[in-house]
């Protein structure tokens, strides 16, 4: 059943705690990672500003944390930076979805490779978020990155 009611709004879903889980497949489909992450949000309404602290826990043992900062550009429109993003990330929202895109370096077999993330978030009518992004490398498909979202309760 589609649900045209439903509205994402990345300022709204991500103020406050939330909790996510994920999974990378490479190419052939190969499980190659699994994670959860601890996500604080800050709306900050003068500058139009949501900041996102993001603490990696991966299952291997490995964390790693990552602050974003992502600017509202208009009813629909989103810009973001974070360490590593060449450049700046960029989004629409069209309802209940998001298509998020950007450049990231990302070290790997100690070398750094810049990947391009076509992400693609969708909000559920039980506030569940969805992200299913495509990475690739000169248009090569390298893997997929599958990640849920919850909202977590006010403490």
């Amino acid at each position: 059943m589609e649900r045209s009611d439903l509205e994402l709004c990345l300022e709204d879903y991500f103020a406050g705690q939330c909790k996510a889980w994920g999974v990378f497949q490479d190419r052939f489909g190969k499980l190659r990672r699994q994670f959860e992450v601890d996500i604080t949000g800050t709306w900050d309404a003068q500058t139009q500003t949501l900041s996102l602290v993001e603490d990696f826990h991966y299952y291997d043992g490995q964390e790693e944390s990552r602050t974003w900062t992502i600017v509202k550009q208009g009813a629909k429109q989103y810009s973001g930076r974070t360490d590593g993003v060449k450049g700046t990330a960029n989004g629409i929202i069209n309802g209940n979805s998001l298509h998020w895109q950007y450049h990231f370096a990302l070290r790997m077999f100690g070398r750094t490779f810049v990947l391009h993330f076509d992400d693609w978030f969708f909000l559920l009518s039980d506030g569940m978020l969805i992200n299913r992004a495509t990475v690739t490398k000169f248009r090569i498909l390298i893997g997929q990155l599958t990640i849920v979202f919850r909202r977590q309760p006010e403490s």
